[in-house]
Parts: structure tokens; sequence; C-alpha cells
């Protein structure tokens, strides 16, 4: 297929794909899901497990082979923006006077879930064909437990802010473990990934290339992006595309080292300055990543989901056992955390629905392990289910937990800062 005979395509392609994700997050907002779900479960219908059963010749003339690198490139243009507000939003929400029971929360919230998935792994690994083909027990199975690990941190902020959240215990709390989970599951997944090679040279590369990463970020990446911010020589033209050009050289340099450009966008969030320039630059790009770029991530990620192959019973075994584990893991040993830091039990139990949901960051996670040889269709279908399922039941766990309260009056949240 030609460019001007794939350009075409490509149009046809994204209008279907943004007027649909916009039909199901209509349909969905009036049941109180937040958009990335109804993106997320978009894409997946319009892929190999709805659109390409019902309809496989009208799949394949929507989406053509030819069309996939198209959809994953112009999907990761949207993913490092996304991946760059979340780390500026990361930076913005300080932990300090929190820090001692998020951090407890967090510990439990990471370490149960990663080693229930590596645990079900081992267990499973002779019976369940979800390894590609040289890719070892152990770099599988801490693939899926650093995936049960993750947080939907950004949307767990998003959640926290539309539902009037935000300054409540749980929600502050919420926020302040969840920033930290994150950061925790995404230096695992890229150690995860260094060993995955399977060879040294690559490994050492992508350690190598970290390290010297995290050094110039730490030394220059002040000296750098605070001029960039602050000088009063630079328009608002000017300057958004100067972070925009280092945003893209950061992301090409991660991905080159082998850890993946969300890594680096992530890492430039974190380190940009506060302050209401990088607001701005964040309003005028995020609005279009967002509305235009992620749903092309989501439908490229949906194409490579097929839950025809959930109807292996060995498969649908491994995937309600995961689901299982990962709310359990999840859920149970935050909320666990927080009643043994002297939360009370409501405040600890919306932690735990809070903390549960996976949403885009798993997906992403999924998207990184498979491009990378260490997932094959089956785990990545298995692994997509979790993260909609834990994400789609957050809000409706949350409403469950607000209405109980309302029959039953009792001093919930203290104010979000009491307790160093």
């Amino acid at each position: 297929m030609t460019p001007t005979e794939l350009a075409p395509r490509f149009f046809i392609a994204v209008a279907v794909i943004l007027l649909f994700c916009r039909l199901v997050s209509w349909l969905l907002g009036k049941a109180g899901q937040p958009p990335v779900v109804s993106e997320m479960l978009a894409g997946v219908l319009l892929g190999p497990s709805l659109l390409g059963l019902l309809f496989p010749q009208v799949q394949a003339a929507l989406f053509p082979a030819p069309l996939l690198p198209v959809l994953y490139v112009v999907g990761q243009v949207g993913l490092v923006f996304f991946m760059f507000q979340a780390g500026y939003a990361f930076k913005s929400h300080r932990v300090t006077r929190l820090a001692g029971t998020a951090g407890a929360v967090s510990l439990a919230g990471v370490t149960a879930p990663l080693l229930l998935g590596v645990l079900l792994v081992v267990v499973t690994a002779d019976t369940v064909p979800l390894r590609p083909d040289g890719v070892s027990i152990g770099v599988s199975a801490a693939f899926v437990g650093v995936a049960l690990a993750i947080t939907a941190f950004p949307m767990l902020a998003r959640i926290i802010t539309e539902r009037g959240h935000a300054g409540t215990r749980h929600g502050s709390l919420a926020l302040a473990s969840g920033a930290i989970d994150d950061l925790v599951a995404w230096i695992m997944l890229a150690v995860v990934l260094a060993f995955a090679s399977g060879e040294a040279g690559p490994a050492f590369v992508t350690a190598g290339g970290a390290v010297l990463f995290g050094l110039a970020l730490w030394l220059a990446g002040p000296r750098v992006t605070g001029p960039l911010i602050r000088s009063d020589r630079l328009d608002d033209r000017a300057r958004m595309l100067g972070v925009v050009a280092l945003l893209f050289l950061v992301a090409f340099y991660t991905d080159e080292i082998g850890l993946y450009a969300v890594f680096g966008a992530f890492a430039l969030g974190v380190v940009m300055p506060q302050h209401a320039r990088t607001d701005q630059v964040i309003a005028v790009t995020n609005p279009v990543a967002s509305a235009v770029f992620l749903p092309l991530f989501f439908t490229f990620s949906g194409l490579r989901t097929e839950f025809a192959l959930l109807g292996d019973p060995r498969v649908l075994l491994f995937a309600a056992a995961c689901v299982t584990l990962a709310i359990v893991g999840k859920f149970g040993a935050c909320w666990a955390a927080a009643r043994l830091r002297g939360e009370p039990n409501p405040v600890a139990l919306k932690v735990g629905a809070l903390m549960n949901a996976r949403g885009l960051m798993q997906l992403i996670a999924l998207n990184v392990g498979l491009e990378a040889g260490i997932v094959n269709s089956s785990l990545f279908t298995v692994l997509v289910l979790v993260a909609l399922i834990t994400t789609i039941m957050t809000t409706p766990v949350l409403t469950w937990l607000e209405r109980r309260e309302k029959r039953v009056p009792a001093p919930v949240d203290e104010p979000a800062l009491a307790v160093p």
C-alpha cells in the first residue's frame, strides 16, 4: 500500500475511532465512568474481539495491516504527551505530611500484587500457554507481577477531582500513595525489560543509559527547563516548541536505550519547574493529545486484544485467577495497610478502591511488554481484561461506599494533612 493509498485509510480510520470513542464515552458517562474507561473499552470493541468477530471484512477494510504501524506511531505521540503530564502531576502532589501512611499503603499495594502475580505464573507455568518462545519463567512472572502492581495515578487524580474528593483524607492519601506506587512500578518495569533481553550487551546499554539519563536530569534538567520556562525572551509559541522538542529528544533517547519513550516523558515531566507557564504549555498540548492521539493508542491496543483466546479453559481460568489476585492484592493490601496505620475503615476502603484501578497505565505497560517480545497474545488479552475490570469497578464501588456512609453516618474524614 503506497503512502497516497494509506493516507485516506488513515483519515477514515481516525474519524471512525474518534466518533466511536465519543459514543461509548457518552453511553458509559451516564453510568459515571470516566472517559479513559470508555476509550479503553471502545478500543477493544473495534478490534477482533467484537468488530472483527461480527464483521471481519469491515474491520479489515478499516484497519488494514499497513495502517497499524501508523496508528502505533501516532498513538505514541499521545502517550508521550500523556506521560509528560503524568510526571508533572506527580511532582505537584506533595506527600510530605502523609509520607508515613502513604509509604505504607504504597508498599503494600506494590508488594502484595507483585508477589501474587509472580506466584500465579510460577504455579501455572507448565499448564497455561502464556510465554513467547525464549522467554524465561522468571521474566514472565516478574512482568505479570509488575503489571498487577501498577496503579492508574493520572486517572486516580481525575476521579478524585471530578467527584469532589480533593482535600479529603482518603483523596489526599490515595494521590500520595498512587504517585509513589507508579514511580516504583515503572522503575521495576524498567529492570524487568533490562533483564528480558537475555544478553549482557543490551542490559548494560539499558542500565548504563538509564544511569546517564538520571544523572543528566538531576544535574542539567533544572538548568535547561528552568530558563526555557522562565525566560522572558521567549514568547508562548517559542516556549511550547522548545518544550515539545525537548520532550521528543528525551523520548528518542530513552527509546534508543531500551527504556521506551514513556519513561523519558514521565521523567521530564517530573523535573519541569512548577510554574504558570508550564501549566500553560500542558493546557495547550494536552487537549489535542488526549482527545485525538490517545484514542488511537487504545484502538491499536484493542486490535491486539483477542477475547476469543479466553475460549481456552486454561487461559480463562488463569484470567479469573489473575483478576481475583489483582483485586485482593491491591484493594485488600492497601485497605489493610491503611487500617494498620490507624485510618478509619471508610477511609481505608475508599483508598483501596481508588488504588485498585489500573487503567491506561497498565495498558501502556502491556504494550511495552508486547513490543519487547516478553508478552504473547494470550497474556496480553488476560492483562487487558484485568485493566478493564479493575478500572470499571472503581466508580461503582466508590458510589456504593458513599451511599453506605450516608445510611450509617460516622466521622470519616479528618483534615487531609492532620497526621504527620
